[in-house]
This record gives structure tokens, sequence and C-alpha cells, in this order.
């Protein structure tokens, strides 16, 4: 039997990912922060990248679901006895590399530095890593991005967004991810390599929210207003304690194409991504805490 550890297994990727692992008759070690009850083929590890808990010797496998620099640095103080490393990182390596965000230019700093340390480690160990990059990501009521944008439709009955918000997406479901982590194992054509997953449809930016907002129960709506107007209003928002993570960079993105190529993975990995219908079961209104790691707008 094949045993895997699954960093950010209760996640949205990791959750999903577990039941395919599971399903292929591996045995799982999970690592969570919060203590969870064992099942047949799954043992549930808890701690983080700060605090890992006791590791099996040598499994076949080590996968990330978690935050890329946190788990490179984890890597490379760790000399576990494992060839194969799968890890997710982040499309917003390249979204926020020239961001006028200091901060988001740090994160896009950080996810280089990572990516380059997991790879510079495992040569080093002779193991094989490959780098999956998702774009936006949804279906779980986790994410940072559409669900946020949910719970405010929620709240108010409505959003609010900048005239000419045209800007190309193509938001990926979660479950989709897990699949693509799966497939990575087993091929060998992947290794040493990283892959932009990006969704199975791409779309305006407004008409995104509108699908949101159209499967939400009761509907909310979209409100398109002139750039000055929107930015009072976001102002407003700021102020009452909302959207306060939502920055003047993010804000101009809305008119950005953000569009990744799928091929290298549908080639090489049989990625499948469906395409972007979401239901109001994909944005609980008292959902989870976001996940940590995550691929911002």
């Amino acid at each position: 039997m094949r045993t895997a550890v699954v960093f950010g297994a209760s996640g949205q990727i990791g959750m999903p990912l577990l039941d395919r692992l599971r399903d292929a008759g591996w045995r799982v070690y999970a690592v969570s922060r919060s203590v969870r009850a064992e099942q047949p083929g799954l043992v549930w590890l808890q701690g983080d990248l700060a605090n890992v808990p006791q590791l099996p010797a040598s499994p076949h496998a080590v996968i990330s679901c978690g935050p890329l620099d946190l788990f490179g640095r984890w890597y490379a103080r760790n000399p576990i006895d494992c060839e194969r490393i799968v890890a997710f990182g982040s499309t917003s390596i390249e979204v926020k590399r020239g961001s006028a965000d200091a901060e988001e230019r740090e994160l896009a700093a950080r996810l280089r530095e990572g990516e380059r340390a997991l790879f510079d480690t495992a040569a080093g160990r002779g193991h094989v890593v490959t780098v999956l990059r998702p774009t936006l990501i949804y279906g779980t009521g986790r994410d940072r991005n559409l669900s946020r944008i949910a719970r405010i439709a929620q709240r108010f009955g409505r959003v609010v967004l900048p005239r000419e918000a045209n800007g190309l997406r193509q938001p990926v479901h979660a479950h989709d991810l897990a699949d693509a982590a799966f497939r990575c194992l087993d091929a060998s054509i992947s290794h040493g390599r990283s892959y932009d997953l990006p969704g199975g449809e791409t779309l305006a930016y407004r008409e995104m929210i509108a699908r949101v907002l159209a499967a939400l129960e009761p509907p909310a709506r979209l409100h398109e207003v002139p750039s000055p107007l929107f930015n009072i209003v976001l102002a407003a928002a700021h102020a009452a304690g909302f959207a306060r993570d939502f920055s003047e960079a993010a804000v101009k993105r809305m008119r950005s194409d953000l569009v990744f190529d799928a091929a290298p993975a549908q080639r090489d990995l049989g990625f499948a991504p469906r395409m972007f219908r979401p239901t109001a079961k994909m944005f609980p209104e008292a959902s989870a805490e976001p996940d940590t790691a995550d691929a911002a707008e």
C-alpha cells in the first residue's frame, strides 16, 4: 500500500484530494490544525507547517495544498525520505508581479522564491517536484474571492461594480484541482515542471460575478456605476469594516485579462476543468474560514 502525507488536508483542495487517494487504495496521513477522527485508510495528524507532528518515515508522496512559501521552507529544513513532491502555488506569481500594491508584489516574490527553493532542494536530494498554479478558486465556500463577494451579496442583496469590469477570468473548481494533484502522482512527464491550472471557461469579470449573484437564494442584484462613484462606495465599505483587503490594485485588475494556458496540463495530466456553473450550495452564508492559500484576484 502506498502512503501519502497531505498538508492543508482540511482545506478546499485537500478534502477532495483525500477522497481520491483513499479511493485509489492509498494510506493517507493528513495534517490539520484541528483534531479529527481517523477513518479507514486515513490518519489525521494535528499540526501545521510551523509545528509538524511525527510523520511516517518514508512516504511515497508528500502533497502540499497550503502556502507554497511555508511548505518550501519546511521542506528545506526537513530531510524527509520521499521522492515525490506535489505542491500548490498560485498564478499570482505572475498576476501580482508588477502590481502597484507593495504587499501584492511581496506575495509574488514569496511565491517565486518558494518555487525556486523547492526545486533547488529537490534537485539536491534526488527528489522530483511538480508545482500546480491555480487561477481563481471556487466551489466549496472556502475561497477569498467569489465567496467573499457572495457573502456581501447575501448581506445586502446587491453588489456594486465599476463600469467596464470586463477583464477576462478563468475560475477553477477546487475538485478539479484535487483531480490534477492526484493525476500528478503517477505522471512522470510532470516531474520538475510547473503547470498553470485555469478553469474550463473564460468569461468577463462582470459576467462571472453576475452568475454568482444569480445562483444565490434569493438572487442578488448587480449594480454597475461610474468609477468615481464606485470608489466612494468602496471607501464607505472599508469604513464599515467590509472588504478592507480589496485594494485599489484589485479594482484595477477588474479591467485586465488574467488568462492562462491549460494546454500543458491537459496534455500531461489529462486536466479537464468544468465550465463555470455556480450554485447556491457553493456559497453557504455561514461558511468556514477561507483557506490561507488561495489564488488571489
